[in-house]
């Protein structure tokens, strides 16, 4: 069994599958933020109260057995690298991977739901889903929301809406946002204008791991912004409906690419990336990125054939550091990461060539 083969048995359902308008959004996610209405916010409670806090969630796996099988996490309890892992992932945020102490995670089976515990509220529930899928992850969460509700009393107002840590939170206390890859548009030089606009319709552009982070590869999240005064249905219906004229944009831009008189410079570009990837000995994440970006638009514009379309989200996943780390059983600096890295790229894309080397 080869590196990429053993971290793939590890990858969560939504990077191995392609939903709705797949070609363009790589996930859905909505998350919802829940607050105990006997406990203050996490970062004003005791350490007993968050501790009892942690306590109730850890019968939180039973409450949902009619959602799927789910277990309980202690973060304490959890090696370095398998937070960073589910940081990876995108299962849980960077701050709760850092700070562990009265902190856990419950996980399903297939990991398309999560919760954290105390995190900046005492519950995000979070679904996430490969392609668009904005309607099914809503009514999803919805449900496991229902069941912990039953359990777990949640600061309500009747005219505020739900309570949060944060007060942009406050109201729904949904986030629901779309993973998006829009290399077309960067190639065309059309993507600043494009997302630019979206602040306009009560919405916000992150990076690839959301608030405070970096794009790479063309990856970009979109997300709500205001969460009271509407109701989740409405918010729903808002984003998917500009994620699509997103999408129309992106597609024309692909249209555009491939006319004859362009073709052959993209073509050009994709086999230069595939030829790197293929070959290359040292690859850093930022730069496997942007290649892998690139690999993937050509498979999307039909010059690359052999290859799963999913690779690109598998990819972006297993080449990060800790699960390259993982895999290894140990810390690697950060040259040897690129060294191992590289040589899971080749495996991935060009298992011939990597037998030849």
């Amino acid at each position: 069994m080869g590196i990429g083969d053993a971290i793939r048995r590890a990858l969560s359902s939504w990077t191995k599958k392609e939903g709705p308008h797949g070609d363009i959004v790589l996930g859905t996610r909505v998350r919802l933020a829940r607050n105990s209405k006997d406990v203050p916010f996490p970062g004003a409670s005791s350490k007993e109260q968050l501790q009892s806090v942690l306590d109730q969630a850890r019968s939180f796996p039973d409450v949902l057995k009619d959602e799927g099988s789910f277990v309980f996490y202690d973060m304490a309890e959890m090696d370095a690298l398998d937070r960073d892992m589910l940081v990876e992932k995108h299962l849980i945020s960077p701050n709760h991977a850092r700070h562990t102490f009265h902190r856990g995670v419950i996980l399903r089976s297939d990991e398309d739901i999560s919760i954290m515990v105390n995190e900046e509220d005492h519950l995000r529930i979070q679904v996430l889903f490969p392609g668009l899928q904005l309607q099914q992850a809503w009514k999803h969460a919805s449900r496991v929301d229902d069941c912990l509700e039953s359990k777990f009393g949640y600061a309500f107002d009747k005219e505020r809406g739900y309570l949060t840590a944060c007060p942009t939170n406050v109201g729904t206390g949904m986030r629901a946002s779309v993973m998006l890859h829009l290399p077309a548009l960067a190639r065309v030089n059309r993507l600043r204008e494009v997302l630019g606009t979206v602040s306009q319709f009560g919405l916000v552009v992150r990076g690839l791991y959301g608030e405070g982070s970096e794009s790479y590869g063309n990856i970009y999240q979109l997300s709500n912004q205001v969460t009271l005064g509407h109701r989740e249905e409405e918010m729903i219906e808002h984003l998917e409906r500009v994620t699509k004229q997103i999408i129309q944009s992106e597609r024309q831009a692909r249209e555009y690419l491939s006319q004859p008189e362009r073709r052959l410079a993209v073509e050009d570009t994709v086999y230069r990336a595939f030829g790197v990837l293929s070959f290359a000995r040292i690859l850093s994440t930022e730069e496997a990125m942007q290649l892998l970006s690139d690999v993937r638009l050509g498979m999307d514009l039909g010059f690359i054939h052999h290859l799963d379309k999913e690779i690109l989200k598998e990819l972006m996943v297993m080449i990060r550091a800790a699960h390259l780390q993982k895999i290894m059983g140990q810390n690697l600096p950060p040259e040897e990461r690129d060294k191992l890295r590289a040589s899971l790229v080749r495996e991935k894309l060009n298992p011939q060539a990597l037998k030849k080397s």
